[in-house]
């Protein structure tokens, strides 16, 4: 059955719950920075985008006709990994969650967060422009 959206909003809907997962985990090893003992996590889940995407090594995407962007998109076939840091690093006297990197983290996690918030919100307005304008 057809769907009034597009793949695309399932892709971006799947992607914004992951960097919300990553958000959570970064802000889980910030709150931890001075436990000892704790070894600092991250989610990954890029590679396995890509995978669920058909792209391959070299970027390229797989297609069903030349105007069409990757048609079968199945946002349950990936999920995020939970990596645990398996050696502690110190970093001045603290143990395995270097502040300045986990910060960095957030940062880039917020940017790619609101990019893809603003994406989902452009599609809405597109589809609410449609609905109140069809009509005249």
């Amino acid at each position: 059955m057809k769907s009034l959206f597009g793949t695309h909003i399932h892709v971006t809907s799947k992607v914004l719950d992951m960097r919300l997962e990553r958000q959570n985990v970064v802000s889980s090893n910030l709150a931890n920075v001075t436990t000892p003992g704790y070894k600092a996590r991250r989610v990954e889940f890029e590679e396995a985008l890509q995978s669920a995407l058909g792209l391959d090594g070299k970027g390229t995407v797989s297609r069903t006709d030349k105007m069409h962007i990757p048609a079968k998109f199945d946002p349950k076939s990936f999920g995020a990994d939970f990596i645990k840091s398996i050696e502690p690093r110190v970093y001045q006297g603290e143990d395995s969650v270097d502040l300045d990197k986990e910060m960095a983290v957030m940062a880039k996690n917020t940017l790619m967060y609101n990019a893809l918030a603003q994406i989902q919100h452009k599609n809405f307005e597109g589809i609410k422009t449609v609905i109140t304008e069809g009509g005249r």
